[in-house]
Parts: C-alpha cells; structure tokens; sequence
C-alpha cells in the first residue's frame, strides 16, 4: 500500500490564510484515495510548540484547535500526519502555515472621520416604493463625494513582515506608495454594524520602502450610509463615514512598530462627485489629485479628520473570502445610434459592472451609463426594476486624454445589457467588458448531462448563486440586496453542491445571531439595520413582518444542512443558543395565543391543550409566491393570498420540523437531556398537529401543492395515511398539468416528495415540464438565471418589472446533483454515500462532481444498448454503494467503472 500523505491543508477551510480571528480554528486536510484510520496535528509559533492533538480518530478529516489562547498577529506553523488502516506507522508530516489576526486588546488605533457634511438622510416606506414615488432633488445635490484619506509615516529600518487591518463605517479601497492594497472590493462588506465590522487583513510587506510612505483610503457611503433595501432609504447605519485602521511593523532586528489611524490623517474630496451602492456613482476624470497616495505630494491644503470616538468593540477579523472580479464577459453585440444610445448585450445576466475604454473624448464631456436585466420583446429599452434610488447609473466625466479607461469603484449592479450615451460612435465590443463581481468562493462542483436544456438551468443556478452570494446571500443584485433567511435556507443546500459556502454561510449566520431579537424571535432578514426595525415598527400588514415561519427558521436549517454536507459540529455548536431562543419564542407564542377563527369557540380540554403547544398565529409569508394566488390579479392584491391561505399550517409545520432537527443537534453535540426534552417537545407538537389538521383520509384543510408536500417532507402524517396525503398531492399536481403550484418554502421538496413517495414519473414530468410555471419555460424563454416570478416574461415575450435574478427556485438544483446524478449523502459529511441514479429517459448521459471533506466525489452514467456505465471516482474514507434497479456494489475509492443492466419500467432506478 502506498504511504498516506495529507494534502489540501486548509485553515477554517482556507489555504494559508492570514488574519484569522477564531479562537479554535478548524485544521483539515485529505488524504487522497487512502482512507485515513486517525491523526496527529501539532501547532508551533516559532519553536514553541502550543498543542498536539495526540492520535485521534475523527469522523471526517478535520480537527478542532484545543491547546492555549493563541497569539494574536502571528505566524502559526502546523502539520498533521495520518495513519491509514492496518499501518502500525504514520505517514510523514505535512506542513501548513496561517496568521493570527489582532486581538481587542491590540486596538490602539481610533475611528477618524472626514470633516464633511452628513448625507442626505433619505426615508422611504414600501408604500413609497410601490407607487413609484421619485426624490425631488436631482442626484448630485443628494449625495456627497467620495472621501480621500491620506497618511504618511517613516520607515527606519528593515522590515520583514507588514500586515494592514481594515475597515470603515462605509466602503474604502486603500493604496499604499501608489499601489493598490489586495484585490478586494466594496470593503470591508455588509454587516450588522450596530454589532460587528469585518476588518480586513492585508500582507503589505512588499509594498513598503525605507523612508517616507503613504497610505491612502477612499470612503464612499457603501451599505452604512448609501442606499439599500426595498425601500432604497438611505443612512440606515449612519449619515457620517469614518474609517480605522492599524499598520503593524515588524522588523528584521526584533522590533515592531505601528502605524495608528489618528488624528494626524489629512482628508480631501476625490474625485468620485458622489457614490452610492444603487443609484451608482459619478466619477470627474478631470478631478484626480494625481499622487495623493504616493511620497512627495503636497497636502497643505487639505484638512485634518476628526476622532469620532466611535466604538472599536464591534471590530471583529474578516472570515470566508470577501467579495473580488471573479470574471469577465466580452460584449456580444453593440446596437443603437447615438441619440438613443448604444446598448451592449453581455449575453448574460449578472452583478458587477462596466469596464470600459474610451477614445477621443473632450475635458468634461460624461458618458452615461445605464443597467438593465431584459429588454422589451422587440429589442427595447426596458428597466425591469423600478422604485426609489433604483437608477443604476454610472457617470464618467471625462479628463480629455487621448484614452482613458474607467471601471466604478464604490458600486455595483445587476445586468445583462448596459445602454452607453454620450458617445459620438459606438463602442468596439473589445473597448467594453463585463466585470463579474461576487464573494470569491472556492467553485467545488459541476454538472453536465446530454440534455443542453438541463445544462443552461445548472448554468442558471450558478449565475444566480454567484451573483448573489456577494458579501451576505442576497435576495436579488439589483433590487433589494438584502439577506433574506428564507431564500437562503431553501437554497442551501443546492449552494453547498457548488461551492464552499460553511465560511460564507457562517460569517452570514453571525451576522443574523447578533440581530436576534431579545425576545428570541429571528428577523426575516440579516443585516437588519436600525432604520429596518423602526419602519418595521411602524408598518401595517406584510410590512411589520419581523419574523416568519420557514424565514426565521433559517436559525436551524442553515447550520443543519451546513452540517449535513460537511460533517462540521461547529456550525451547530456556534448557532444551538439562538436556535434554543427561537424555539423559546416559538413555544411562548403558541402558548399565549390561539388562532383567529377559534376566537369565542370554546375548545375541548383536549383541543386546548393541543392547541396551547401549536405555533399556528401570527402574520407569515406562508408558502410564498404560491403560482395558482397570483394568476390574473394585480400583484398588490395577490401577494398576500397564499400567506393568509397558508400561514396558519406553515407555521407549525416548521416549528415541528425545527425542533426535531434540534433535538438531533443537541444529540450530536453530547447534550442528552435537552435532546431528549426536544425530542419529546417535538412528539408533541407533530401529535396536535395531525390531531388539528390532518383528516382521517389525510387531507389537509388547504388544497395546495406546497402544504402537502411539507407536510410530507417534514413527517406530519401518519405512517398509515402517507400514501393517501401522498396521492392528493400527485393529484393535485396532475390536475395542473403536471406543472408545479408550489410558493417559496415548498418548492425545495416537491420533487423529492413524489420521488419518494412512489411517484417518480410524475416527478420527472414536473422536471421536464415547459409550460410556465416550469423550470425550463425560463430556459426556453432566454433565462440565464433564475427569476424571482416564474412569468417574469410572458409567453408573447412581454415583460414584467421584476428581478430576473433570485435563486430561491434554483433549489432544483440539488435534485440535478442528488437523483439525477444520484451522489446522496446518507452520513454527515458524505460519510457514508449512495451513487443511485434516477436513469431518467430523457437522458443518454450524466456527469457530475461535488467537494466532501475527504475530497472531491465524480460520478457520471452513460447508457449503452439495454445497460448503463458507471464511472465513479471517490476520496478514500468514504463508504460507497452503487444502487440500480435494487442491485447493489460497494464502490472502491479511487476510480472504477460499472455496467449494470438499465432497470425497466417507470421509476425504477
């Protein structure tokens, strides 16, 4: 056998990385083809060794740091070695390296402010934004330019390790002797800020000369100041940016020295006249303070910021990957003249930006230009997303050179066609690109198959997951950009597939902790900005909703699937305490409060008592978005339907569901007796809710889709009546036209549900269906996202102002990845693993891979005449069986190939 050798060393699931600010940082690694039987990891700062973990056997190759606090702003070496079964004898050692961030008491520095004045504070409600109600006074006069920050400090001596730390009140970019610092943008990102700021961490080093040395920052409003939400109200953090950040020196000869923000910081407008994350920004070409960021320059006139005395406790270490230029699209058409402008078409919905290049331009004249997702049926100019501060406009004023280039700096937008004015020609489709912007997350799965329809919605799904996974996991890029826990538990399991979401998902999980409410109730979304509860407060209708169920249970349902895919006990043992809280809130509100149609009934004993366990008032969304409530009514009378009709049975559903997955997460986390009380508080509440709901012939009260199959998903019908509950929903699906009627929280199961409930033919054509609403009418419709409405555009071509660009009811995707390709998880952590295909007719081949924490997994099926070819490629320390037609094989790790006779008749597989 050959020798084990631990390879892909990861740091909190990063290679290498610097400024990491876990107490207990997670250390992983893979072995290859050869299972691991147990290891050893050793932690050192310089020759002192911290902590050996000794030989342990953990359940996926990850070990948890348990030694002595460890030393902020350092260098941490570590290796791991592996024994592999049967071998008295290790392996050799590998060695990894990361670097401690700054620790609380490190923070010598002070928050400085410009000398400006306050943005304009901009206050819109959803009424407003419905209704189309427009500011009044033009943009430049309701934003403020970009702040220029610059600080010059000597450099005596030989410095051999430099490291910046990071963030602002508002987003900043920061140059050092004239170079860009990092590769990051739209720093430090979106956070609950009234708790917590990432600060990044920069390696410097080489950046730095002996002698004199600048540092610069240009602060723009960002999400603390700018515009965002529905409403596209302004200041909800604050009306004043301000920045901080600290330089430590270390130097060849033992010393280390700092460089503080402070009072000795000089500010100057820049040249961006203003800058907002929605409306977009206006940079003057002719403005740049050519070398403000480099030695020498004269900032005489500039003016000295102010200490804002803001608080540094809320300064925590950046974690996951920030968001970077993740690609580039070339134009695939330039159309139009110049009176109407010239539209490009990217052939591409996404979130970035332009980049272009222009020539013979004259001092001051402004190129315009504006973002758009779709246009009209016949080719038109058309802005699918409308309401307050929405504009998505970029300016360039132009400096009279020969040929300049200009990218936005402070902004982003959500697009697929961009409309150029101010040009006398058109542009050449080389001199205009596409900037793709996103969360740099680690892509680790792929999917491809003989059928280019499924292909373009897998296609669909990643365009829609990168262009929302942009600092926090969004709703939309171009609209709201807010993190709502409805969209992300839903999706999380399919962005699991695709790529390495736990740092993502878990910095986005902390976020939403530190926004829990006192009460234990979780808000329906995360950031939640002061502005947000105080309009919240004022709101009537769906507009108060605080917290929903399916929404508010993302507190449970994220870390559980995060869990799921990766064996991780620390998503769960970071997020049980406010789990434990929302279902305290949850358990006090069904006791308090009784449904409206049951006010003045008076209840048996035991329907009271029933009732007093059941989380059923309240105003919900419901299943969201329910097609069937939506069809032929305006859409402000329509959108609460499916809530009222539904919210009364979602509620309890998910409050069943998540105390049943929290009763096994205080299992797995060694607490015994609350996983037994959780269990038993779990029994009871799926007890009264059958007793409540469900029929003798089980049925439920609503004849919808979608509360049928969560019905199903989560076990709230009796063994005895699964078949019949089962059957109304194929029912009810075929009276449709074997289309899918399913809302927001219900979609993710409804395939899944038939699957396993006998009715995998039905499924299939669910799948395959193209009349809208399908799946595929989007692809057949010229989709290259998912849409937030399945008749976003009509079959006539028309148009509807809605974003075309929410991955919610990409969900599918995990159906591609999971009976299509059939690589089905049956341990956490892909521990234990079932390659059963559904070998569906549709289809001649299939190909796909995904990460584990052992490595990455690679199935792929062809058919050939009456048998089907399996090739898989597997990680060692997986325990695989390939499943076709009730026959069964153990799958070897590394590669093998299988051919198995192709099952008959429909279903089977």
């Amino acid at each position: 056998m050959s020798e084990i050798v631990c390879q892909d060393l990861r740091v909190e699931y990063l290679a290498s990385p610097i400024g990491v600010g876990a107490a207990h940082p997670r250390f992983s690694w893979t072995t290859g083809a050869i299972r691991q039987n147990a290891a050893e990891v050793d932690v050192r700062v310089g020759d002192q060794t911290l902590w050996t973990s000794g030989r342990v056997r953990p359940d996926i190759p990850q070990v948890g740091y348990a030694g002595p606090a460890l030393p902020s702003d350092a260098v941490v070496d570590w290796r791991v070695r592996a024994w592999s079964e049967g071998e008295a004898n290790p392996g050799a050692w590998t060695d990894g390296r990361f670097e401690t961030a700054l620790g609380a008491d490190d923070w010598t520095a002070e928050w400085i402010r410009p000398v400006q004045q306050a943005t304009a504070v901009e206050r819109w409600t959803l009424f407003d934004w419905i209704v189309g109600k427009r500011p009044e006074a033009p943009i430049e006069d309701r934003l403020r330019p970009v702040q220029l920050l610059r600080q010059s400090f000597d450099i005596d001596g030989e410095v051999v390790r430099a490291r910046l730390s990071a963030t602002a009140h508002g987003v900043y970019t920061a140059q050092l002797n004239g170079r860009a610092v990092g590769d990051e943008v739209l720093a430090p990102g979106f956070d609950s800020y009234a708790h917590r700021v990432s600060v990044q961490c920069y390696d410097v080093t080489d950046q730095l000369v002996a002698g004199e040395n600048v540092l610069g920052i240009a602060l723009a409003d960002g999400w603390w100041a700018g515009r965002i939400g529905l409403s596209g109200s302004s200041a909800q953090w604050g009306d004043r940016t301000s920045a901080i950040w600290q330089l430590q020196l270390h130097f060849s000869d033992g010393r280390v020295e700092t460089v503080d923000s402070d009072g000795d910081v000089r500010s100057a407008p820049g040249p961006w006249r203003y800058a907002d994350l929605f409306i977009g920004e206006l940079f003057d070409a002719g403005a740049q303070r050519i070398g403000w960021d480099t030695p020498g320059f004269d900032d005489g006139e500039w003016t000295a910021v102010e200490l804002s005395g803001e608080d540094r406790s809320t300064l925590v270490p950046f974690a996951g990957e920030p968001i970077r230029r993740v690609g580039e699209l070339a134009a695939v058409s330039v159309s139009g003249d110049p009176a109407a402008g010239w539209i490009v078409d990217f052939g591409q919905v996404v979130a970035g930006r332009l980049r272009l290049t222009l020539r013979g331009l004259r001092a001051g004249q402004e190129v315009r230009i504006q973002h758009t997702e779709t246009l009209t049926a016949d080719g038109a100019w058309f802005a699918n997303i409308s309401g307050i501060n929405k504009e998505q406009i970029d300016v360039y004023r132009a400096a009279g050179d020969q040929e300049e280039a200009y990218e936005p700096t402070f902004a982003f937008h959500g697009f697929r066609y961009a409309r150029i004015t101010g040009l006398d020609a058109a542009p050449a489709t080389a001199d205009v690109v596409a900037v793709v912007l996103s969360s740099d997350l680690e892509q680790t799965g792929s999917f491809e198959c003989s059928d280019p329809r499924l292909d373009q919605l897998h296609q669909n799904v990643l365009w829609s997951q990168r262009a929302n996974f942009l600092s926090v996991p969004t709703d939309c890029p171009q609209r709201e950009r807010a993190g709502w826990t409805g969209d992300a538990q839903v999706f999380a399991a399919a962005a699991a597939n695709n790529a390495q979401v736990v740092p993502f998902l878990s910095r986005w999980l902390a976020n939403l902790r530190a926004d829990q409410l006192a009460d234990g109730g979780v808000p329906i979304y995360s950031p939640r900005s002061p502005h947000d509860i105080e309009s919240q407060a004022a709101a009537r209708g769906i507009g108060a909703i605080t917290v929903a169920a399916g929404w508010s249970d993302a507190i449970v349902l994220v870390p559980w699937t995060l869990y799921e895919r990766t064996g991780d006990r620390r998503v769960l043992a970071e997020n049980l305490g406010a789990m434990l809280r929302w279902i305290e809130y949850q358990t006090r509100t069904a006791a308090m409060e009784l449904p409206n149609a049951l006010d003045g009934v008076e209840l048996s004993s035991e329907r009271a008592a029933a009732q007093a366990l059941l989380y059923n008032t309240g105003d919900h969304f419901g299943d969201w978005l329910t097609p069937s409530t939506l069809a032929g009514r305006p859409l402000h009378e329509a959108i609460g339907i499916a809530p009222e009709l539904t919210k009364e049975l979602i509620a309890p559903m998910f409050q069943a569901h998540s105390l049943g997955l929290a009763a096994r997460i205080a299992a797995i986390l060694d607490l015994p007796e609350q996983a037994e009380a959780l269990a038993a508080h779990a029994a009871s509440v799926r007890a009264a809710f059958i007793a409540e709901y469900v029929s003798d012939d089980g049925e439920l009260p609503v004849q919808l889709q979608g509360v049928y199959a969560i019905a199903l998903a989560f076990d709230l019908v009796p063994e005895a009546l699964r078949s019949r509950a089962a059957d109304r929903l194929a029912a009810l699906v075929a009276d449709n036209g074997d289309r899918l009627d399913t809302g927001f929280l219900s979609v993710p199961h409804l395939l899944n549900v038939l699957d396993a409930t006998g009715h995998t033919e039905l499924a299939r054509r669910v799948l395959w269906q193209t009349e809208m609403p399908s799946w595929l009418y989007e692809v057949d419709h010229g989709a290259t996202t998912i849409w937030e409405s399945w008749d976003a555009i009509a079959p006539d071509g028309s148009v509807r102002e809605v974003s075309l660009n929410h991955y919610a009811f990409g969900c599918v995707d995990d159906w591609l990845f999971g009976r299509i390709a059939g690589i089905r998880s049956t341990a956490p952590g892909y521990r234990a693993l079932r390659v059963e295909p559904d070998l569906d007719p549709h289809l001649d081949w299939v190909r796909a891979k995904l990460g584990t924490p052992f490595g990455p997994v690679e199935v792929s099926w062809t058919r050939r005449g009456g048998e089907v070819e399996v090739e898989t490629v597997l990680p060692g320390g997986i325990d695989a069986v390939l499943c076709i037609g009730g026959r069964e094989e153990a799958l070897d790790a590394g590669h093998s190939v299988h051919l198995m006779p192709t099952p008959s008749g429909p279903g089977e597989s």
